[in-house]
C-alpha cells in the first residue's frame, strides 16, 4: 500500500491545490472539509480524491476521523493541517463566540490532527 496523506481544509483553495498535488506524487489522499457537502462531492468528481467530513475543533471527532481513513486507506504518513476559518471584523465588534470558534478551528484543529495522527 503506498503513503497515505490527510489534508485537512484540503477540499477548496489552498487546500484543494495541496490535495491534487499530494496525489500527482503519488500519494493517497484523504480530504477533511467541514461542512459543504455539494462541494466536498464535486471535489471527489473531478479529482478522484476521497473527501472525508468531520470538524477539525471537535477532538473526539478527529480521533473517528483518522481511524475511519485508517480504516479504509491505511496508516495516516502525512498530515497538512490547512484548515481554517475567518471571523473578520475588528476587535470591538468580535464576540468571544467568534474568536473562540477561530481559536478552536485554527489553532485547536491542528493540536486535535496530530494526536489523532502522531500514533
Amino acid at each position: 500500500m503506498g503513503r497515505v496523506a490527510i489534508v485537512t481544509g484540503g477540499t477548496r483553495g489552498i487546500g484543494e491545490a495541496v490535495s491534487i498535488a499530494l496525489r500527482d506524487m503519488g500519494l493517497t489522499v484523504a480530504a477533511n472539509y467541514a461542512g459543504n457537502d455539494a462541494r466536498a462531492a464535486d471535489f471527489t468528481a473531478r479529482t478522484g480524491i476521497r473527501a472525508v467530513r468531520w470538524d477539525v475543533s471537535d477532538h473526539e471527532a478527529c480521533l473517528a476521523g483518522v481511524a475511519d481513513v485508517e480504516a479504509a486507506l491505511g496508516p495516516v504518513d502525512v498530515l497538512v493541517n490547512n484548515a481554517g476559518i475567518t471571523r473578520d471584523g475588528t476587535f470591538m465588534k468580535m464576540t468571544y463566540q467568534m474568536w473562540k470558534e477561530v481559536m478552536d478551528t485554527n489553532l485547536g484543529g491542528c493540536f486535535n490532527m496530530a494526536k489523532a495522527v502522531f500514533p
